[in-house]
């Protein structure tokens, strides 16, 4: 059993439903009020970012958040975009592969953290283009919630997954 019950082969599929039509300027702002809004209802003590490339498009730290929690967000940024997958994929992989991620990947854990809530922005017909990072919950709650958010952003431009 790995982090959270999940599987590669199953946060794979996941990264494969979620492709966006589009990643606009526009975009990551919408992705970031679509999170903000979820948080907000939820009274969630969450830090959201949007960044397309290295570029910060959206940040929101909602009521409860710490400011330790734009130093996870940036840990995990690392890890997304090194690999261009999901954090929490990133751990269930090394754990169902029992290796260490950080030294088969020539980089330290302050630096890049595999904890859920890093999800890689893709693209249809260009790849990955960006990341939506989450932090403040437990870290299979983190990547839920920003599974949810891209659901609905998908769900208002019309995508059915």
């Amino acid at each position: 059993m790995t982090t959270g019950g999940f599987s590669s082969f199953g946060l794979l599929k996941e990264e494969e439903a979620l492709v966006l039509p589009s990643l606009t300027n526009n975009d990551a702002i919408e992705i970031g009020l679509i999170a903000v809004s979820i948080g907000r209802e939820r009274s969630l003590p969450v830090s959201f970012e949007v960044r397309i490339g290295e570029w910060t498009i959206f940040h929101a730290a909602l009521d409860g958040a710490k400011t330790e929690q734009d130093w996870w967000i940036a840990r995990k940024a690392r890890v997304v975009n090194l690999k261009h997958h999901a954090t929490i994929y990133e751990r269930v992989l090394a754990e169902e592969r029992e290796v260490d991620w950080h030294k088969e990947n020539n980089v330290e854990d302050e630096t890049h953290a595999i904890h859920g809530g890093g999800l890689p922005l893709i693209v249809k017909d260009q790849g990955f283009k960006g990341v939506l990072l989450v932090s403040g919950l437990p870290q299979v709650e983190d990547h839920l919630l920003g599974v949810e958010i891209l659901t609905e952003f998908l769900a208002r431009k019309g995508e059915v997954l």
